[in-house]
């Protein structure tokens, strides 16, 4: 688009096409009353839609958004994100590059959707960005908060040193390391397997480096480490790698030998191995905690129709 659609009317007027007098508010001009001043100087102008709930977003997160980009007198987006099943998460101050559209998200809450109205200087400037946005265009966004990370508290724990980790309470490692854990589920729902498991490793690693640890603190860092190894147990499952999967079964198991899904996922690793007695012990073990389980069931009954009953029990005989 070359030419707004404001600046148009405006010389409709100019040019004496339109009586002052009987011209009608332009959308923008009609959004405005609706909207807050968030910063004082009318720059960046918002309406909540939908409140969300929780703390605001905070500095230097990673934000998971959908948003939409309007011209005046524009019912098309000038750009958008809505058709994406999965957004990009973003993180504010590098993959955020409009000003007003930083602020902005840094007053919303998770699950809110709001609009915010920017002026030129908090969004494209006096020169916008041709052909698409033309010159000290005011831009409005539509957008959607769908999660969001404290990315900034993980970016500024890793790049201590290892003696300076160590001094930082154990409660906010474990913040860390939950958050890096939320990454890698994020990128294992996208079926980003490879990303998942190196945000999982990350996380690990981490809680290896505690040194000086009381018993209370090992006991709290094998809490955090069980779901760690489960989920890198299935993304190398899902990346066809059961040997590395059964590896991380296995860790899971020395922290809790009867954990259900560290059990299935040593079963699934042992199947795709060709281990079918070692596949049917663990599936069975699994299947007697949770009897009405399906996936369970179905695995079971293929490792059971490729071993004998003998032999599966002196595998798992040798297993316990």
């Amino acid at each position: 688009m070359s030419r707004n659609g404001l600046i148009s009317s405006l010389r409709r007027l100019i040019n004496g096409e339109e009586p002052l007098e009987t011209r009608s508010p332009s959308p923008f001009e009609r959004l405005r009353p609706r909207m807050n001043d968030i910063i004082g100087d009318g720059g960046i102008l918002k309406e909540v839609v939908q409140p969300g709930e929780g703390p605001p977003v905070p500095e230097n997160a990673s934000v998971l958004i959908h948003y939409s980009g309007f011209l005046e007198y524009s019912d098309q987006p000038f750009e958008t994100t809505t058709h994406l099943k999965y957004p990009q998460m973003m993180k504010l101050g590098r993959d955020v590059t409009l000003a007003g559209l930083e602020l902005g998200l840094l007053t919303m809450k998770k699950g809110e959707f709001s609009r915010f109205l920017l002026q030129p200087q908090y969004a494209y400037g006096e020169m916008g960005c041709p052909p698409f946005i033309p010159t000290a265009a005011v831009v409005l966004y539509e957008v959607q908060i769908l999660d969001y990370l404290d990315s900034g508290q993980v970016d500024d724990f890793i790049t201590m040193s290892l003696e300076q980790q160590n001094t930082v309470p154990m409660s906010t490692l474990l913040e860390v390391v939950n958050t890096l854990r939320s990454f890698g589920n994020r990128f294992f729902n996208q079926n980003r397997y490879y990303n998942a498991k190196d945000r999982y490793k990350q996380a690990m690693t981490l809680l290896g480096n505690r040194g000086t640890q009381s018993d209370l603190e090992k006991e709290r860092i094998k809490t955090a480490l069980l779901p760690l190894y489960l989920n890198i147990s299935l993304a190398e499952l899902r990346l066809e790698r059961p040997h590395k999967a059964l590896k991380y079964g296995n860790k899971a198991l020395e922290i809790d030998s009867a954990n259900t899904k560290a059990l299935f996922r040593c079963g699934q690793a042992y199947l795709e191995l060709h281990e079918y007695a070692s596949a049917h012990c663990c599936l069975t073990s699994a299947q007697a905690q949770k009897p009405f389980d399906n996936d369970f069931n179905d695995f079971r009954i293929n490792a059971a129709s490729a071993v004998s009953p003998g032999l599966c029990a002196a595998v798992c005989t040798a297993v316990r």
